[in-house]
C-alpha cells in the first residue's frame, strides 16, 4: 500500500502542476475545514505548488467546532502555508434576517458553503490563484455537496478518491491524527456528522460504491454479494437523483458549436 501511496501522491501532484499550468496561475486557494478531505488536499496543492504559494482559509461560523479551528490550524503550522480566518457569521446572519420563513438545517447549511465559496472566489480573484476542490468520490457519487457551494472549484486533486481510500492516504502523508481519527462531519450544525445523516457507514457504502460504479456490478449481483436491496435501492436513488450536481449547467442547444457540446477543448482554439 505504501508504494500505491506513493505513486497516488506523484500523480495528484503532477495533476496539480500540469493544470495550473495550463491556466497559468501559479498560486492556489483552499477552503480549510479541519477535516480530512481539504487536509489532503492542502498538503498535496503544498507539494505541487510550494507552500509560498498556497493560502488556506478557515471560515467558522458562529456554532462550528472549536475543534474544527484546531486542527485545521496543524495543518497550517505542518505546512506553513498562508492563511487566514473569515469569519461567516455576519454574513449569513444578514441573509437569515431577510427570510421570511423559518429556515431548515439543510437550507441553512447550503447558505452557509455557498457564503464560504464567495469568500474563497474572491480570495482567488485577489491572489490570481485557483481554488483548490475538497470534495471525495463518496460525496460526489452521493450528491452529498450542495451546489456552487463546497462542489465549487477550478480542479480537484482527490475527486476519484473513496473516502476510505483517503484516511489511507491521509497517513500515508502524516496528516495530524485528530483529524484523521475524528468522525467525518461538515460542521454545519452542532453535533452533525455524516454517517449519521447517511444513515450508513462510508465503509460499508465504499465497498457498494466500488463494486458498482468502478466494477459496474449490477444490482442482481450486488445482492448475491450479501448488500440489502432496501440499501442497494437507497443508494441508487441518492446516486440517480443527484446527477445534476455532477454537470456543468445544460446548454440548449441551437447552433453548430455549442459550448461543452460540441466546443470543449484546448485543441479547439488553434494554439
Amino acid at each position: 500500500m505504501l508504494y500505491e501511496n506513493k505513486i497516488l501522491e506523484e500523480l495528484l501532484v503532477g495533476f496539480i502542476r500540469n493544470e495550473t499550468q495550463k491556466a497559468g496561475i501559479k498560486k492556489a486557494v483552499i477552503g480549510l475545514s479541519g477535516g480530512i478531505d481539504s487536509a489532503v488536499s492542502a498538503y498535496i496543492t503544498s507539494k505541487a505548488l510550494g507552500s509560498e504559494n498556497v493560502l488556506c482559509i478557515m471560515m467558522p461560523y458562529k456554532t462550528s467546532n472549536r475543534d474544527s479551528i484546531t486542527d485545521a490550524e496543524k495543518v497550517i503550522s505542518a505546512l506553513n502555508v498562508k492563511s487566514k480566518i473569515v469569519d461567516i457569521s455576519d454574513m449569513v446572519d444578514s441573509y437569515l434576517r431577510k427570510c421570511d420563513e423559518e429556515i431548515s438545517k439543510v437550507r441553512k447549511g447550503n447558505i452557509m458553503a455557498r457564503m464560504r465559496m464567495i469568500v474563497l472566489y474572491d480570495e482567488s480573484s485577489k491572489e490570481n490563484a485557483l481554488v483548490i476542490g475538497t470534495g471525495n468520490k463518496t460525496e460526489i457519487l452521493l450528491g452529498y455537496s450542495t451546489i456552487f457551494g463546497d462542489s465549487a472549484c477550478a480542479i480537484n486533486p482527490i475527486g476519484d478518491l473513496y473516502k476510505t481510500q483517503l484516511w489511507d492516504f491521509a497517513k500515508y502523508l502524516k496528516i495530524p491524527e485528530s483529524i484523521i481519527n475524528k468522525k467525518p462531519s461538515a460542521d454545519l450544525w452542532e453535533g452533525q456528522t455524516d454517517e449519521d445523516e447517511f444513515g450508513f457507514t462510508y465503509e460499508e457504502v465504499d465497498k457498494f460504491l466500488y463494486l458498482k460504479i468502478d466494477e459496474r456490478k449490477s444490482d442482481e449481483e450486488l445482492i448475491k454479494l450479501g448488500f440489502k436491496k432496501d440499501f442497494i435501492e437507497r443508494v441508487n436513488k441518492m446516486i440517480i437523483g443527484t446527477q445534476f450536481k455532477r454537470l456543468p449547467p445544460l446548454i440548449a442547444k441551437v447552433s453548430n458549436r455549442t459550448v461543452n457540446i460540441d466546443f470543449r477543448y484546448n485543441r479547439d482554439w488553434n494554439t
